[in-house]
């Protein structure tokens, strides 16, 4: 789909389920607009002495809960109306979770893989450069997405400090440790979603040991998730990435496929034992014959959009667990629901990448250092405690998972705008 039609498709999904909620018109209006957008150009001067544009944004959606908050992906596909989709998903990620943030999104619009070092570094800090007085640490915080890393934060953090002539670590989260990152940073969204499976798997009443697993994107989100639920007991019997996928009834050792996609950059399905790796038995599917698998849980965990109206018919998995952002379109959420697949959304299943941000956040505010095990907990308790809200709130009013997530959210959002006063407060 495009990035224009995943706007639209996420205002219609929160305009929808803010009346489900009995939303005040007035603040649901209010949601249906970004605060603020900006568009810049970024001149970078390339290796070869020319000079080279490239389009950026920065999208602050909502700040009625707190400073925005939200990453800063590089991809050839960033464009304005992606910006403002994403931005409004976290918006509502936020308040799910319970954070003190709004949403935000940023990106440029580049591939990455074709710029040097020394370009990606000059086109990060030339980014931060024209959007210093859009950003801050009390007023808009990026963060890692796409095609963006610990590196680049530490980047951008050097040039935010170096206009503003201060030290501030906490304007961007997902730093490098040595910079004042947090540890726990690098596997938060896919430990977010495997806290989210558990839970799910709980309530189902299964044996982990009997659980089928299959991942649809083997980045950073899905590998790790795939990791820690084949090490609780569950069987991945599927991984794919862009350029397709495997499939083995008896289930891969994750480590072993991943150590082979950093070596050779395509997934195959191997065993691996230190540096000896050998081949297992397994078929090559291709991405839609994953996403029809008959499996206990699905794990969409690359684009957006992928599960649609002309492909919901064919699931055939028990549950899906989103990670990627929006890869289900409103169209097909009530195809799901009536075959009785339980929806895990994205909204409350890849949360925990911001919730470790905000821990970073914490941590440089108050010039804390925490220990692995205390971010692990922490990120434990907070997902575990949103997934039983929203769950309870689903049972008890008789909605989706996705429904109860965003009536959750929109509630919070719209307490807050109502604490400052409302049409109907005004009017008496």
């Amino acid at each position: 789909m495009t990035a224009s039609s995943t706007f639209q498709d996420a205002l219609v999904r929160v305009r929808a389920l803010a009346e489900l909620a009995n939303i005040d018109l007035e603040i649901i209006e209010g949601l249906l607009h970004p605060k603020e957008l900006i568009m810049v150009s970024l001149p970078v001067r390339m290796d070869d002495g020319s000079q080279k544009y490239f389009s950026g944004y920065r999208c602050r959606y909502n700040s009625i809960l707190g400073p925005t908050k939200g990453g800063v992906r590089f991809h050839p596909n960033v464009n304005e109306d992606e910006v403002k989709a994403l931005a409004l998903w976290m918006t509502i990620k936020c308040a799910v979770i319970g954070l003190p943030f709004g949403g935000a999104k940023g990106g440029i619009t580049v591939n990455p893989k074709e710029l040097s070092p020394m370009e990606l570094e000059r086109l990060s800090r030339v980014y931060i450069r024209v959007l210093a007085d859009f950003i801050g640490p009390h007023r808009d915080i990026p963060a890692p997405d796409v095609y963006t890393n610990s590196r680049i934060m530490g980047w951008m953090m050097a040039e935010y400090d170096s206009i503003k002539r201060t030290h501030a670590p906490d304007v961007i989260t997902g730093k490098p440790i040595e910079l004042g990152g947090s540890l726990g940073r690098d596997d938060a969204t896919g430990r977010g979603a495997y806290l989210c499976a558990l839970e799910l798997i709980r309530k189902m009443e299964r044996a982990l040991t009997d659980i089928s697993v299959a991942v649809q994107g083997f980045g950073n989100g899905g590998y790790h998730v795939a990791r820690l639920l084949q090490q609780a007991g569950c069987k991945i019997v599927a991984i794919s990435d862009s350029q397709g996928g495997i499939y083995a009834k008896k289930g891969f050792d994750v480590e072993s496929l991943w150590q082979e996609k950093q070596r050779s950059k395509h997934i195959k399905g191997v065993y691996c034992n230190g540096s000896i790796c050998e081949m297992v038995e397994h078929e090559s599917i291709s991405n839609d014959e994953l996403l029809s698998l008959e499996v206990d849980i699905l794990i969409p965990a690359a684009l957006e959009g992928v599960i649609t109206k002309d492909n919901a018919h064919g699931i055939q998995a028990k549950a899906i667990i989103e990670i990627a952002n929006g890869p289900i379109l409103s169209e097909a959420d009530n195809i799901l629901h009536s075959k009785g697949i339980k929806v895990v959304p994205d909204v409350l299943a890849n949360a925990g990448g911001v919730t470790v941000s905000y821990f970073e956040w914490v941590q440089n505010r108050s010039g804390q250092t925490w220990t692995l095990e205390d971010v692990q907990q922490k990120l434990k308790e907070k997902m575990t405690a949103a997934f039983e809200a929203v769950w309870d709130l689903a049972e008890n009013e008789k909605r989706t998972l996705r429904e109860a997530a965003y009536i959750k959210a929109l509630r919070k959002i719209s307490a807050a705008v109502e604490a400052h006063g409302t049409h109907n407060y005004f009017n008496g």
